[in-house]
């Protein structure tokens, strides 16, 4: 009785540390996804106001 409760504790303990350390990696995922965006973000704005730089006078077509 104590083995079985024994292997099942160890059990856990190999679970609980694979995951501990498969959440550490998907939160690096996500913060470097994040980071990601945020430049695109922030190129995107640039690439915006290029456009309405080089152009100020046009104007959306009616199918825009």
């Amino acid at each position: 009785m104590f083995e079985e409760l024994q292997e099942r504790i160890t059990e856990l303990e190999i679970r609980f540390s694979h995951q501990s350390q498969l959440v550490d990696e998907l939160n690096d995922v996500v913060t470097d996804c994040n980071l990601r965006i945020d430049r695109l973000q922030k190129e995107n704005r640039q690439l915006q106001e290029m456009v309405k730089s080089l152009s100020p006078e046009m104007e959306e077509s009616p199918d825009e």
